[in-house]
């Protein structure tokens, strides 16, 4: 179901369309889509917002072959990610946002923070550094070797879709 709405753009004070979409994925609660677009200044925001709370979770998958790349990640804005073998994780925060992805996203993500250090590093050890960690996840993108993603998710909204996936409720 998607409704449009009006709004006021935060960045420039135009009016804006607002979408909300509401989708049904199985074994999840209803998710909400919310997309807002400015085409008087170009800004862009989406967020992905689970419509329901559960138990504290915590969804483990092995990545251990091409196919298992797009293993499918919805991750809620309380979820946390992390790939321990690249010491990458994602928390929570106060600008988070949701989103529904695959492992191959989450790969991409990563990168896309490394380019943002190595675009205007500190210095050439932090440049030496996000270069060794850009080849690592070239290589994770490759499954070169096997990897492990954790997603932890204290409202339990977040979860990776695979037969491969292991679901474990954590203490409350």
């Amino acid at each position: 179901m998607r409704e449009y709405h009006p709004g006021t753009c935060p960045a420039c004070g135009d009016e804006i369309r607002i979408v909300h979409h509401r989708l049904e994925i199985p074994h999840f609660p209803d998710l909400l889509l919310v997309a807002i677009a400015c085409d008087t200044c170009g800004y862009r925001h989406t967020d992905t917002i689970i419509l329901g709370e559960s138990d504290p979770v915590r969804w483990t998958v092995r990545v251990e072959e091409p196919g298992d790349l797009a293993i499918r990640v919805a991750r809620s804005t309380t979820g946390t990610i992390e790939i321990p073998e690249l010491g990458l994780a994602v928390e929570p925060g106060t600008a988070c946002e949701g989103f529904v992805t695959n492992i191959e996203g989450i790969l991409s993500r990563f990168e896309q923070a490394v380019e943002t250090i190595l675009a205007n590093p500190e210095s050439e050890g932090e440049r030496a550094a996000a270069l060794r960690m850009q080849e690592t996840i070239g290589a994770a993108r490759e499954v070169a070797f096997p990897f492990t993603v954790i997603i932890e998710d204290p409202s339990g909204n977040s979860a990776l879709v695979s037969e491969k996936a292991e679901k474990m409720l954590l203490a409350q």
